[in-house]
């Protein structure tokens, strides 16, 4: 150690010990600022910085043990050595769970200056590890803002670019007469759509790796609510969902599914010119979210041709293999309810 080493202040009503304390450590290194009991040493600490303070425990007014409350209620930060002449072991114990960060028991001679010293350095350690640790933290932190702003960054950039996409499909969708393809062109900006909406839960909220499943599935149920019914064919959706937070990969695939799910109970399960209800539910279960999505309908004929072009179908066996599932059809239901197992 040089003379511009660590600050010492060394609190001890023995003036004798003070002056030797002073001695031996200034020759290990250290600048040694001594005082002659608990309410000096305290007011010393709060004019100034030390890197290291020892106390005697055996003091009138204020022991050590009071010392160092008096010091921890100031706002203290450097390692408190508790020094004692004491070999009980309570007496180290109290300290410790004071605040203390070591102790060293007091003896005759420079044997007790060299504990006191590699206590110190020990300390000292402990410090600068500490320093280093709180830094990387911090720095990890950091890194860990700057990146969820890219993300809620990039986020609202795609959620932007598909409502584009979504507003050409529907303008192209507007100007041709041909039904089918009119069809074709809308289910397909409805599939934008499911996917545009976890973007904008993404960018609008604190955590950009995981969706809020409750608030994404009531924005798209009312969007395909404003849809299907119509005064022609009133459609009633009802959705029951649980706090469920899924990764956003997992939320683009189940919103897919259920967008052709509700689609297909919307347009197929109940005559054009009747009422009809969906159901859709969400809820973990045994290490799975489930997605169950039923009507009361005409149900479906396992030997019939598939409606449309079977686009739906492809696009959620491949959304249902992401997820590493299936989707299942219960055949005891009157209707049809579509159940999907998502393993978490």
């Amino acid at each position: 150690m040089t003379a511009e080493g660590p600050r010492v202040l060394y609190i001890d009503d023995d003036e004798g010990l003070r002056r030797l304390a002073g001695r031996a450590l200034e020759r290990r290194g250290y600048r040694v600022t001594t005082a002659a009991g608990g309410e000096e040493g305290v007011a010393l600490a709060a004019a100034t910085p030390f890197d290291l303070i020892a106390v005697d425990h055996y003091m009138p007014v204020h022991d050590g043990l009071a010392t160092l409350a008096l010091l921890t209620a100031a706002g203290n930060r450097a390692p408190v050595i508790y020094v004692t002449g004491s070999e009980e072991s309570r007496v180290a114990v109290a300290a410790l769970k004071a605040g203390a960060d070591d102790y060293v028991v007091k003896t005759v001679g420079d044997d007790f200056f060299d504990l006191l010293d590699r206590s110190f350095r020990h300390a000292l350690e402990q410090v600068a590890l500490r320093r280093a640790r709180d830094e990387a933290e911090a720095a990890v932190q950091s890194s860990n803002e700057r990146l969820a702003t890219l993300l809620r960054e990039v986020n609202h950039r795609v959620a932007n670019s598909l409502q584009l996409v979504s507003a050409f499909v529907h303008m192209q969708a507007a100007g041709l007469s041909d039904a089918g393809a009119k069809a074709a062109l809308d289910d397909t900006q409805r599939r934008i759509a499911a996917i545009a909406q976890v973007h904008r839960r993404l960018y609008s909220a604190d955590d950009v790796e995981a969706v809020d499943m409750a608030s994404y599935l009531e924005t798209l149920v009312e969007e395909l609510q404003e849809t299907w019914s119509t005064p022609a064919a009133p459609r009633v959706l009802r959705l029951s969902v649980s706090p469920v937070r899924m990764l956003t990969d997992q939320a683009v695939s189940l919103g897919v599914i259920l967008n052709e799910l509700v689609s297909n109970a919307c347009k197929y399960a109940y005559p054009r010119d009747a009422s009809g209800e969906v159901r859709i539910a969400l809820f973990p279960e045994d290490g799975h979210v489930i997605l169950q999505v039923e009507d009361d309908g005409q149900g479906i004929d396992p030997d019939a041709a598939p409606s449309g072009t079977g686009l739906g179908g492809r696009i959620m066996t491949a959304m249902a293999n992401s997820l590493k599932t299936r989707l299942e059809y219960d055949p005891d239901h009157a209707g049809v309810r579509a159940v999907l197992r998502i393993p978490t």
